[in-house]
């Protein structure tokens, strides 16, 4: 792409959980437009990271950083100052979900689901993206500029629709999709509502994505399930949500700002 309106030639963007599914995507988006991305992640270190194209010393910066500490924060922010300057751009991407081993009882009746889960998942998805924006946010409106991009879902929205998990109800109980992730990704909504008519008059943006599933070799009851559901009648490939991280970070979008762009294939529109 050569239209300048969407070049990010030279800005410096963080991505948090930048080694995840959806965050190599973004970083090797942004890297294609020209930017200097510093991964924050906690795995840094402990996985192999992928490789990126177009990337080298000069445009990558690959930072060990625990979202849910503050003086982790800093120091990642510190040293990405030192080797460029304050970010222009912020990728709230890192996120915490019920994993697929999760126990049983995590996945069971909301009347029973643990508070340790409820904390965990809050933790995460809500105050990693509270200090976040503090530390990273915070030095963005003393620059005076940037662009802050924090990723919710479609159960931020609106509830899961429990069917799609009935079928892997077991003799121990109903399966159900769990609270917490809703309730984590719902507080972001108003997060950058908030942060959004705070941080305008210091030059920041804050905006909101909203996206639904993502392919990721999903098992075949639950894929038949969650893409009837969807006009578009199929989950998002991980490459089609670039654009739009794209568009938010750049220029493209200088009078946009308190907004949710929602990509859900249709999801929400029933």
């Amino acid at each position: 792409m050569n239209d300048p309106l969407f070049q990010l030639d030279g800005r410096v963007v963080a991505v948090t959980g930048g080694l995840g599914q959806l965050g190599r995507q973004f970083t090797q988006t942004l890297l294609d437009r020209g930017a200097r991305v510093a991964i924050l992640d906690k795995r840094a270190g402990a996985v192999e990271p992928p490789e990126f194209q177009n990337a080298s010393g000069e445009n990558l910066l690959i930072l060990h950083a625990d979202i849910l500490q503050r003086a982790s924060l800093e120091h990642a922010l510190a040293l990405i100052e030192d080797r460029w300057e304050t970010p222009n751009g912020l990728i709230n991407n890192a996120a915490l979900d019920s994993p697929p081993n999760s126990p049983v009882e995590e996945n069971g009746p909301f009347e029973t689901y643990p508070e340790s889960s409820w904390d965990q998942v809050m933790a995460v998805n809500a105050k990693g993206v509270f200090l976040c924006c503090q530390v990273i946010g915070g030095a963005m409106a003393k620059a005076g500029r940037g662009s802050i991009v924090n990723v919710c879902s479609i159960y931020g929205l609106v509830s899961p629709d429990q069917r799609i998990y009935a079928y892997r109800e077991t003799d121990k109980g109903p399966f159900f999709k769990p609270v917490a992730y809703s309730a984590s990704k719902s507080s972001l909504l108003n997060l950058t509502r908030y942060l959004a008519t705070y941080w305008a008059p210091r030059g920041v943006r804050v905006n909101c994505v909203t996206f639904g599933g993502v392919f990721n070799r999903q098992d075949e009851e639950f894929l038949k399930g969650y893409t009837a559901r969807v006009p578009l009648g199929r989950m998002a490939r991980e490459d089609e949500y670039n654009g739009v991280i794209v568009f938010l970070t750049s220029d493209a979008s200088s009078y946009m700002t308190g907004s949710n762009v929602v990509l859900d294939g249709g999801w929400t529109a029933w």
